[in-house]
């Protein structure tokens, strides 16, 4: 399973990273967010797929899973909530003011008249 899962999170990178590559504002967006999400499926697959097992080690339990990794991608998902707002609200407010979403477009600088 976690070979699966391994070439599932290098497919959502690899296409992250198609995205990033574009020219259009919206889709470095959405590639920042699947990129985010590829790591995150990444950290989860490392940190190991145990069926039944509970995240805690106490006595008498021989096999437990380690909550650290779902600790840190669930702060992880936070962070990358917050940025992916900021983002848009950066874009949004990018559009409004050069009226593209166009990389190429935004490189010259308007002047004021």
């Amino acid at each position: 399973m976690e070979i699966l899962m391994i070439y599932v999170s290098g497919i959502i990178i690899s296409v992250s990273v198609y995205l990033v590559l574009s020219k259009s504002l919206i889709r470095i967006i959405i590639g920042t967010t699947l990129l985010s999400h590829g790591v995150h499926l990444m950290l989860l697959t490392m940190g190991g797929l145990k069926k039944g097992a509970l995240p805690i080690e106490e006595e008498g339990i021989k096999n437990y899973v380690d909550p650290l990794p779902q600790a840190l991608i669930l702060t992880a998902i936070v962070i990358a909530f917050a940025v992916t707002a900021f983002f848009l609200v950066l874009a949004f407010r990018s559009y409004k003011e050069l009226g593209t979403d166009n990389l190429e477009e935004m490189k010259e600088v308007p002047k004021d008249e």
